[in-house]
């Protein structure tokens, strides 16, 4: 049995721990998990899973990013080269056992595990049974399209802590060439590739080639987040505006094709 208003309050209580709130991304994650939950929540229901399903496709988004309070509480910044906030996360829940303040029952331990363990990999892995392929799809789903929303609407030093000063850096950032012609083949952009500030914009775009169900993709048309995306900085560099053309015009055509 999952009683999620205990574990939403045991996530609260779990956030106090935390005496640098004020460290810039701190609340923007805190705000992301909720949106998380949200999506997570309209997902499952648009699917018709069960009650219990949808309240575990909610406590699955309500955890996965609980690794990244520790990430920011020591590197102060985001950086998921240097740390795995997943695979982190998973070590908090499952062997420092902080699980059992959210949930006694031990019966959904395994898919709360490997759903949090590929949400922010390239790719789910493989051989995953039915269940927890489908609770792995629903986060990372519901994860990325809010990774939209925080490009949209935080400010970019609370976007990239440590990482961005202000707008203009990002406008006179140059995409790779390597990741460049990974969105030209409409694939995702491994976090391994990604050199310039604009590289890591660009990877987020680029999750859109990785949405699991139609729904995601109809939110994304919705909300114009490419677009918008886009249009968020004035690039300083000719070539460089072009390529983002290139780009807009190659995400908007997949994204159509994937909600007709």
């Amino acid at each position: 049995m999952i009683d999620i208003q205990k574990a939403r309050i045991v996530f609260k209580e779990f956030l106090n721990r935390y005496g640098d709130k004020d460290t810039p991304g701190f609340n923007l994650k805190v705000v992301h998990t909720y949106h998380v939950v949200d999506n997570a929540i309209t997902i499952a229901r648009k699917l018709n899973l069960s009650e219990e399903d949808v309240c575990l496709a909610e406590l699955i988004a309500l955890l996965h990013d609980i690794g990244r309070f520790e990430e920011l509480s020591f590197l102060k910044q985001f950086d998921s080269v240097k740390f795995d906030h997943a695979s982190y996360g998973v070590k908090m829940l499952f062997e420092d056992n902080l699980i059992r303040n959210f949930i006694k029952d031990d019966s959904y331990d395994e898919i709360i595990k490997i759903a949090i363990n590929n949400h922010s990999r390239l790719t789910i892995q493989d051989g995953l049974e039915e269940r927890t392929l489908l609770h792995s799809k629903i986060i990372r789903d519901a994860d990325k399209l809010d990774n939209f929303r925080v490009k949209k609407e935080e400010k970019i030093e609370a976007i990239f802590p440590g990482k961005v000063r202000n707008k203009s850096d990002m406008e006179d950032s140059k995409l790779s060439y390597k990741v460049y012609n990974t969105v030209i083949a409409k694939k995702c952009i491994d976090i391994h590739d990604r050199v310039t500030l604009l590289d890591y914009w660009v990877c987020v775009l680029a999750f859109i080639f990785d949405l699991n169900f139609k729904e995601s993709y109809e939110i994304v048309k919705n909300n114009n987040y490419i677009n918008i995306l886009i249009d968020r900085f004035n690039y300083s560099d000719l070539e460089t505006k072009n390529k983002m053309e290139d780009i807009r015009l190659i995400m908007n055509s997949f994204i159509d094709c994937k909600t007709k």
